[in-house]
Formats: structure tokens, C-alpha cells, sequence
């Protein structure tokens, strides 16, 4: 099967649509912040009951996320996870026009008027795209990320539209968005918080905060930019982490760009790239095919190459070393493979790899913050560090697993699509051949919280237990305060207002804003510490992840 007959058979199964199956943590309050209880896990992939028989063709969250969003066959888009008022980084990323947590998949009533096809999601924002290219976000606008050209309105609770025409996919950092379009030189656009170089465009944007202040910030960027050292390239596959980039042109080179540490964009050393950067192993004979699956976690990457073989770099395990430049994934390629033909092949040399074709074809994968989940043939597989069931292994499998394992209880079942966030996985599966299978699972009815869900089926149980929200964190509180104080000095907002005139969208007409000596607009990436998100605990990793060190003060134009 060529490559276009793959792709296009991939297309058809997605507008078929299957059956939404999730695993992982219910505790979305608790993500990341405390220690999750394991009575909010659900270790096996089971089936939502809100989305029980509906046809779903799209997942999307994020290595940051903690929130989900899913797409059925006639357009409607749901979104479920945090999104609470009262949390540092709840910012209205599920689209209901407020900040109320949801726990059941809720339709996003303000997008009824679209079909929507494909989805991103990042720490705090999700961008939809709809079937006629345009794309509509909502969330947390602080830096930008929603590409809407201002940071005056630093939270859109509804649907917003997004400068950028004729997208045919848009995918999501922590704090910043990813544009592929079919307009000639500005195949990928971006926007949001450049603070590592995971724009693209050659300068991370850091400044003083004041003339007489070391406090560094960096400063948004809401309009939607063309990459410059791109725009003789046709970008066609794209996969954002938290803080990097990878993209793969047409001719089947490929680009890492953003945060370096950890050996995360390939390139064999540590330090940040500001700009697209070829990853030489991917190159002459070991190009990558238009078929290719590619993937970023928070801390590395994949994607596959020659014969379907799956290559990784970055942090792949919480022991042992970082991978500094791809690498075949050997324990995945080589299941299922007799003995003696696994010492045979072993023993060559790994550059041959390439030319052999056995093993699982993999249609599909998702990176979280450090777990992974592959779709290949009539098998799903996962691996990674995991506390809260995401691997989907069961009661009584492990809880995490330093190889890639079959999620057994989804053995022989055909999967459609993958999507892993921060704690949590979401798998398609096609029921044709499944239906059996698919009645044995448990399902998850979801706590109620008043949020009056339009419900696909209208017998929907409603589960008697309720979530319980405790106090936010002195710590947090604290931050909360410097972060209050340190945003006071400067709220009146100097950035380009909302203007949408057709000659700006996709990056072009762009007007210079003034530059004074005071950081001014509300969105300057002021997180905490004025602009930098604790993203990363950076650690030993800064001195060796930050190459370029930029000189404080405001940088200059390129």
C-alpha cells in the first residue's frame, strides 16, 4: 500500500469514527498539585457514558493538559477536565462562556454553527479547527497562544477566532499554538509565549521588565507569525511538547526547534534552538515517508522513519541516560519475532533497520509527560512512567512499565486514534470487529457539578458521588500575591487592538508596536516571576539547555 492510499485509508476510519475509551486520573483538580488518590483512577480504558455509541473521530489533549477534548463524526466538539476560577492556571479552556469544572464530556454549545475536525489543546487553551479552515480558540491568552493579534483580553471563556486562514491542522505547546496552512511561503505559523525559542523565529523576546530591574519577562507574541526559514518549505506533520517543536517537511526532513534540554530535539547537545534545526539522522537514505507518525512529549520526541521503524530521543526513561539524537525503539519493532531471527537482526549493525519490515505498523501515537500510547494493527501499546493508570494495564497489571507493553484487555480491537495528557489517555476504537469486547468494559458515569451538559443519549446516569474541592494550597496563595504585586505596575495594554482586516491574517502586514522603556501590555508573558511558567524544574538542566544566553535588555528587531 502506497503512502497515499494509507493516509487516505487513515481518513476514511476517522470520519467512520469508534468508540472513545479513557484511562488514567478523574481527579482533575488534583493533577500535578497533590498526590491523586487512587479512587479517582481508572486503570482499565473504559468507556464514557455521556459518549456511549456516539461516534467519535477525533481525541486531543496534551503533555501539559488536564483537560480533554473529543470530536464526533457530525462536527460537535466536547470538552471535559479542569477549568476551575479558583486555580492559578484554570483559564476557561473548555469553551462554556465560564470557569466551572467539568467531569463528564460536555458539548461546546457556541461551536453548534461549525463541524469541527481536528483539535489541539495545551496547558490552559484549546484551538479547534472546522472543515472550512478556520480555526477558533478559548482559554488563557496571557502570551498570545490563541492567535486571536492582542493580549488584551487575557481570558476568552467562548470561542474566539484565530488570525489565520486556510489551516488544515493546528496543534499546541504548554502556552503556544502551531499553524499548518496551504498558503504558499507561511506553511506553519505560530504564536504565543517565546521564552525558549519554540516559535521559531530566531529570538526567545526577552526584556527588563524595568530599566533598573534584573527581573526578566518575555514578550508575547498574539499574532500569528509565518517561520521565515521555513517558507520555501511545505510543513505536513507537526508535534508540539510543552516547550518544543517538531515538524517534518515535505521532502521528509526533519525540524526540531525550542527547549534543548534533555537531548529533546536530536540535535546531540542541550542547548535551546530559536529556529527550525535539521535533525541529521534524518536525512539521505533514512528520510521521512508522508505517512509518518510523529510525536512530542514534554521532555522528547518521535516519529517514524524508514520501514515504519520508531525512533525516539529525550528523556525516555526517569532512569538511566537521555537519549541526545534518535534511536530505533528496538523492545517495540522487534515482538513477536522467533528467537534466532531477533539475534540474527540484533546483531547488525542499527543503520540497517531501515530496510527491514516486520513487526507491528504503527497508525497512530501520543505522548504525554512521560507516557506513551502506539496504535498499530489489531494492538494498542503504552509505556512510560504512570501512577495514575493512564497505561490502561488493569487492576492487576503494573503500574508503569519501562518498555512498551500490550494493553491486553484491547488486544485484537483496531484502533483509530490516540491522545495522551498530563495523568490520563484517550484511544478510538472501531467497533466493527470489537462489539464484544467493548461491552465487557466498565463505564464511567462522571460527577455532576450543575453544569447542564447537552447529553448525547438522555438516559444518562448520574453517578451519587461528588468531587471534593479543597483549598487552594499557602504556597499557592503566595505566588498568587507576588504574582498580583508584580502585575500591578503596568496594566494599560500598548499591543495592536483586535483587528481582524483580511491583509493581516496569516502573519503578513504585521505593524511594529512602540517600544518604550517600561514593559508594557497585560500579556508580556507575566507568569509567575513575570513570564516564566513553571513549566520546568530546570534545574542542572538550565546551564546546560540554554546555549544562547540572551543579553538583558530589550532584544533587537531581526
Amino acid at each position: 500500500m502506497s503512502a497515499a492510499e494509507a493516509e487516505q485509508k487513515a481518513e476514511e476510519e476517522a470520519v467512520k469514527g469508534g468508540e472513545l475509551l479513557f484511562c488514567g486520573t478523574t481527579s482533575w483538580d488534583a493533577i500535578g498539585r497533590r498526590k491523586v488518590s487512587p479512587e479517582g483512577n481508572l486503570v482499565s480504558p473504559t468507556r464514557l457514558r455521556p459518549l456511549v455509541g456516539v461516534d467519535i473521530r477525533f481525541v486531543a489533549s496534551g503533555c501539559a493538559s488536564t483537560h480533554c477534548v473529543a470530536l464526533d463524526v457530525e462536527g460537535r466538539c466536547y470538552t471535559w477536565g479542569r477549568n476551575e476560577a479558583r486555580r492559578a492556571f484554570d483559564k476557561g479552556q473548555l469553551g462554556h462562556g465560564d470557569q466551572i469544572q467539568r467531569d463528564r464530556p460536555t458539548v461546546v454549545s457556541e461551536l453548534s454553527k461549525y463541524r469541527i475536525v481536528r483539535a489541539g489543546s495545551g496547558r490552559s487553551h484549546t484551538v479547534v479547527l472546522t472543515e472550512d479552515g478556520i480555526t477558533l480558540s478559548f482559554g488563557w491568552n496571557k502570551h498570545g497562544q490563541l492567535g486571536t493579534g492582542s493580549v488584551k483580553n487575557e481570558l476568552e471563556l467562548s470561542p474566539v477566532r484565530c488570525l489565520v486562514s486556510e489551516v488544515t491542522n493546528a496543534v499546541c505547546g504548554a502556552d503556544f499554538t502551531v499553524w499548518l496552512t496551504t498558503v504558499e511561503g507561511a506553511s506553519i505559523l505560530t504564536a504565543g509565549l517565546p521564552q525558549y525559542g519554540q516559535l521559531g523565529h530566531g529570538t526567545d523576546n526577552e526584556y527588563n521588565t524595568k530599566d533598573s530591574s534584573v527581573r526578566l519577562a518575555y514578550e508575547a507574541q498574539p499574532r500569528p507569525k509565518a517561520i521565515a526559514s521555513l517558507a520555501g518549505e511545505t510543513i505536513v506533520k507537526i508535534a508540539c511538547g510543552a516547550n518544543h517543536t517538531v515538524a517534518v517537511d515535505s521532502n521528509g526532513y526533519v525540524y526540531t526547534w525550542g527547549f534543548g534540554g534533555y537531548g529533546r530535539l536530536g540535535h546531540r547537545e542541550q542547548k535551546d534552538e530559536w529556529a527550525p534545526r535539521r535533525v541529521d539522522v534524518f536525512t539521505k537514505h533514512n528520510l521521512v515517508p508522508p505517512d509518518a507518525v510523529v510525536s512530542a512529549g514534554s521532555a522528547n520526541s518521535a516519529c517514524t522513519a524508514g520501514g515504519g521503524q520508531l525512533y525516539m530521543w529525550g528523556k525516555i526513561k526517569n532512569t538511566g541516560d537521555d537519549w541526545m539524537y534518535p534511536k530505533p525503539l528496538m523492545d517495540l519493532r522487534l515482538w513477536s519475532i522467533p528467537l534466532c531471527t531477533f539475534v540474527a537482526f540484533y546483531s547488525c549493525d542499527s543503520e540497517l533497520l531501515k530496510y527491514f519490515n516486520f513487526g507491528w505498523h504503527l497508525s497512530c501515537m501520543d505522548s504525554g509527560s512521560m507516557h506513551h500510547f502506539v496504535g498499530a494493527d489489531s494492538s494498542c501499546i503504552s509505556w512510560g512512567h504512570a501512577q495514575s493508570g493512564e497505561l490502561g494495564y488493569g487492576p492487576a497489571g503494573q503500574k508503569s512499565s519501562a518498555v512498551p507493553k500490550k494493553v491486553e484487555i484491547l488486544d485484537g480491537m483496531h484502533v483509530i486514534s490516540v491522545a495522551c495528557g498530563l495523568a490520563h489517555s484517550m484511544v478510538i476504537v472501531d467497533r466493527t470487529n470489537g462489539a464484544d469486547q467493548l461491552d465487557q468494559l466498565d463505564v464511567y458515569d462522571g460527577k455532576a457539578f450543575g453544569e447542564g451538559s447537552e447529553e448525547p443519549n438522555g438516559n444518562t446516569r448520574v453517578a451519587k458521588t461528588t468531587a471534593k474541592r479543597g483549598a487552594a494550597k499557602t504556597s499557592e496563595n503566595s505566588k498568587r500575591k507576588a504574582k498580583d504585586s508584580s502585575e500591578s505596575e503596568d496594566e494599560q495594554d500598548s499591543e495592536d487592538g483586535s483587528d481582524d482586516s483580511e491583509e493581516q491574517v496569516n502573519g503578513r502586514a504585521e505593524k511594529k508596536k512602540p517600544r518604550g522603556g517600561k514593559a508594557s501590555g497585560s500579556g508580556r508573558g507575566r507568569g509567575r516571576g513575570r513570564g516564566r511558567p513553571p513549566v520546568e524544574k530546570k534545574g542542572s538542566e538550565s546551564a546546560q539547555g540554554r546555549g544562547k544566553v540572551a543579553k538583558r535588555g530589550r532584544p533587537k528587531k531581526s
